[in-house]
């Protein structure tokens, strides 16, 4: 987990309204659209005479979206200076649009660009100044994957929600839809005005690696419904939403991240299974869609990932289902689209499959180039590009980006992480953590018969900007709820001593809770809950990432699913536990028998309650 901090940004404060007025001055004579921030209609006669005006190069700038390190636009660290030289070539994110002219950038924690709310105000400030004083200088579009549960940029005080799988598991299009008008305020308070979320996969594969809970179930009719109303909550608040990964990423057992996926699904099984939610996107109005790095052959059979692929990208996004938003790749930097074709063919490949923004090339010089060459050489045309930043600039105007680019710290201070929002966070995730087993109504646990509780479990690196680590929120949680409970992290691998440790702990306490995180068979975090269980203490097994953990523990006598180890989830577990909430989730996706993974052990829609 990355600083969060307060302390010198290294930007000015909100700069004056001269200046606004100064740097935006050509831009707004061109296009001086009116109304709601995010209800304008754009006017494309104005939008194409910007187009006019721009160079080649400016042109082909506005395609890509671009990583820069630092908390500061003009001034960061030092060592973020020099992870700038590194890898791309300029000291600053100021420089980066001098010199390559980018359409938008994206935010990381990991890049030091999201430590607390009043910097990362000032950094989309910095950023919007460098771009608008630029000759033809124009808005940025400022993006970050900020989809909440285990992936999240903008971490504390910002509100942190429940990820997408324990939305599922609540079920109330009500609460996704408030997740995403929340969470779109602050990001917009924060000068972010697109948010690469929600995730539009429908996870059917136990074993996918790199979506599982970030998914909100297995049943398309309820993802569709769900991935609705949170695109309606975002860009109600004027942020742009995204849905992802085109054509979907639910059915794989291989990260794109570090390989290439192959999706076999018939294109009657697509059409069912996957393309639902898409559909429910684009029928709410959705700004963009980011593609996938995978295959998927009864699409298009030439092998290509869905990023670079004209069949999938035009002839099934564009033409059959009517989509004309925004078209944003996933990160170019991942293994899946780079495994067919080098770093400079990518970026071409992907514009003319349809792409509008290109995300995060590893070689932004190598990309930039490739794409300028291409179209001096004739491959790609100047209207190809004109399309793209059409589309682009549409979005820029919906979004209010001409009108106002900048944003006031007083209303970071009015939106994010303020009292109202972090209770409607806690409520939405009470309504999502799902009881599994119950074995002689052990749970409640009873303050009077069950007043010591150790919190054992996996300790997994916090998701951003969360408190962790997981055993000690949990405990935390449990003290101020009457418990005297004592915390001892034995990780996700426990050794024979580790689990020794826990068993002659447990003897002294009246109730265990063991927080366990992807439990496969040969587990010894399998091993750690049967050996606590033997101790003939009352054990609580809580999954805190995926749900399927319960069948791995048949000696468990009472199971929870939180679907995440972020503190809303982890204080909500606790709360069910303690019997201050009743728990009123249901599984979103069917758990398998561990010794014979054709049989449902529980369905989609199962959950006790109290």
């Amino acid at each position: 987990m990355h600083d969060t901090g307060t302390g010198s940004t290294g930007n000015t404060a909100q700069p004056s309204r001269r200046t606004v007025l100064a740097a935006t001055a050509g831009v707004t004579a061109a296009l001086a659209a009116a109304g709601p921030a995010h209800a304008a209609a754009p006017d494309d006669s104005r939008l194409r005479a910007l187009v006019s005006r721009m160079t080649l190069e400016e042109k082909v700038g506005q395609l890509f979206v671009m990583r820069v390190y630092g908390h500061s636009a003009t001034a960061p660290d030092q060592a973020d200076i020099d992870a700038n030289l590194k890898e791309i070539g300029v000291r600053t994110a100021a420089e980066l649009l001098a010199k390559y002219r980018v359409g938008g950038i994206i935010y990381f924690a990991w890049a030091h660009n999201t430590r607390e709310p009043h910097q990362i105000a000032d950094l989309s400030n910095g950023i919007q100044k460098a771009s608008l004083e630029l000759p033809r200088g124009l808005p940025v579009l400022i993006s970050t994957d900020q989809e909440h549960g285990i992936v999240a940029r903008v971490g504390k005080p910002a509100t942190l929600f429940p990820g997408a799988m324990a939305v599922g598991a609540g079920g109330s299009r009500s609460d996704a839809r408030t997740l995403g008008r929340i969470a779109g305020a602050e990001l917009r308070a924060m000068g972010i005005r697109q948010d690469y979320s929600p995730v539009a996969d429908v996870n059917v594969n136990p074993a996918n690696p790199v979506i599982g809970v970030r998914s909100f179930g297995a049943d398309p009719r309820a993802v569709s419904a769900l991935v609705a109303a949170e695109v309606a909550g975002y860009q109600g608040s004027g942020v742009a939403a995204t849905a992802k990964h085109f054509p979907g990423h639910g059915d794989t057992n291989v990260d794109s991240h570090t390989g290439f996926p192959t999706i076999t699904h018939s294109r009657e099984l697509w059409e069912k299974l996957d393309a639902p939610p898409f559909r429910a996107a684009i029928a709410a109005g959705i700004d963009s869609i980011m593609t996938a790095h995978l295959m998927v052959p009864a699409l298009d059979g030439s092998g290509d990932p869905a990023t670079l692929s004209r069949p999938i990208l035009t002839g099934i996004l564009r033409e059959r289902l009517g989509y004309d938003g925004v078209v944003v790749t996933d990160s170019l930097g991942m293994e899946g689209v780079r495994s067919k074709y080098g770093d400079a063919r990518v970026p071409v490949l992907a514009l003319k499959a349809g792409v509008d923004q290109l995300l995060n090339p590893p070689d932004l010089d190598l990309a930039w180039n490739a794409v300028l060459t291409a179209v001096r050489e004739g491959e790609l045309t100047e209207a190809r590009l004109d399309e793209s930043i059409l589309r682009v600039l549409r979005l820029k105007s919906k979004l209010g980006l001409f009108r106002s680019p900048y944003v006031a710290q007083g209303g970071v201070d009015r939106a994010v992480g303020t009292r109202a929002h972090l209770a409607a966070a806690d409520r939405i995730a009470e309504r999502t953590t799902t009881l599994l087993v119950n074995e002689g109504r052990l749970l409640p646990l009873s303050r009077r018969r069950h007043p010591k509780v150790l919190v054992v479990g996996a300790d997994p690196a916090s998701p951003s900007g969360t408190t962790g680590p997981p055993t000690g929120v949990l405990a935390g949680a449990l003290n101020e709820l009457g418990f005297t409970a004592t915390a001892l992290s034995t990780g996700t691998a426990p050794s024979a001593a580790t689990i020794a440790k826990a068993v002659a702990a447990a003897r002294d306490a009246d109730a265990v809770v063991a927080a366990t995180y992807n439990v496969t068979t040969g587990s010894a975090q399998k091993a750690l809950v049967e050996q606590l269980v033997a101790t003939g203490r009352p054990v609580v097994a809580v999954a805190i990432r995926n749900p399927y953990d319960v069948a791995q523990l048949p000696t468990a006598p009472a199971c929870l699913a939180a679907y995440s180890w972020t503190d809303v989830e982890l204080r909500s577990a606790a709360r069910v536990i303690a019997g201050r909430v009743k728990p009123r989730g249901k599984l979103p996706v069917p758990v398998q028998r561990a010794d014979d993974p054709e049989q449902v052990l529980y369905p989609v829609g199962y959950g006790l309650s109290y």
